[in-house]
């Protein structure tokens, strides 16, 4: 079933089911294992194994979900990955984390490669600038706060954190209101202790996810804010419950409101009630 390189580098190319089960018994036996499919494929098809002979058998897997979201665009719903958060998010003993730009890629990489409990790792398929200089620190369970403001919060994760970023440059250029935006790349564990400080502000958060409103990042800040007593006025965007728009990434992006002008458009009726 696949190839053994002098690196102990181990390829193999079978189905999302198998490839799981090779990659946990790889890692129960001390290699650095990394299973990386299709994101829609492998926490759909191998969901199974990913509960049982990742999680509850604490084997260390580095799952790698490749073109997640609306990635395959056009290929439609069977070739998009908005459940990913959620399904996840329900299996105990494992980590997810969505990084947004290069920078939080390659840290999220080598922290991985030595992390000893199981991680899902999610990742597009375009390119993505650069975001930020300001803060170059990176730790699982830590949001990062790429761009400071008092008016409101945006909360993203992975591609749309470059939407997000956008939104506040034109929010402040053109309307005088100046947005933090989050890239909270960890969905699970979720850092409680920046909500905390989002909570005490009292001002209005905005979530935006590459995933359904159901179970994502969005109702995962929402749980544990309100639970706790949080008054902030508080929206989820995302993907809503219906089968998506035929198009291009950017097209069910602007469809769908997540682009920088639906997100601007949001900030502006939220700060207006």
């Amino acid at each position: 079933f696949g190839q053994k390189y002098p690196n102990q580098i181990v390829e193999v190319g079978i189905a999302e089911q198998n490839l799981v089960g090779v990659a946990a018994g790889l890692a129960s036996a001390g290699k650095k294992a990394f299973a990386v499919s299709p994101a829609c494929f492998l926490t759909a098809r191998a969901l199974e194994q990913i509960k049982n002979d990742v999680a509850y058998s604490d084997n260390p897997v580095k799952l790698v979900g490749i073109s997640a979201g609306v990635s395959y665009g056009a290929l439609g719903t069977t070739h998009h990955s908005l459940h990913d958060f959620a399904v996840l998010r329900a299996i105990n003993n494992i980590t997810i984390v969505v990084p947004a730009d290069n920078f939080e890629t390659e840290q999220a990489v080598r922290l991985a490669a030595n992390l000893k409990q199981p991680i899902y790792l999610r990742f597009g398929k375009k390119s993505v600038p650069f975001l930020s200089e300001e803060n170059q620190t990176f730790e699982f369970g830590k949001g990062r706060v790429i761009r400071e403001g008092t008016d409101l919060t945006i909360i993203a994760n992975g591609e749309t954190v470059q939407h997000a970023w956008q939104a506040a440059e034109v929010l402040e250029q053109q309307h005088g209101i100046t947005t933090k935006v989050i890239s909270m790349h960890t969905i699970k564990p979720l850092d409680t202790e920046l909500l905390d400080d989002l909570a005490k502000a009292g001002k209005p958060i905005i979530t935006v996810e590459e995933h359904m409103v159901n179970g994502g990042l969005g109702e995962a800040c929402a749980s544990y804010l309100f639970q706790q007593g949080a008054r902030n006025p508080f929206h989820i965007m995302g993907i809503p419950d219906e089968y998506t728009v035929t198009g291009s990434q950017n097209d069910i992006f602007k469809h769908y409101g997540i682009s920088c002008d639906g997100i601007v458009a949001k900030a502006v009726l939220v700060l207006k009630n």
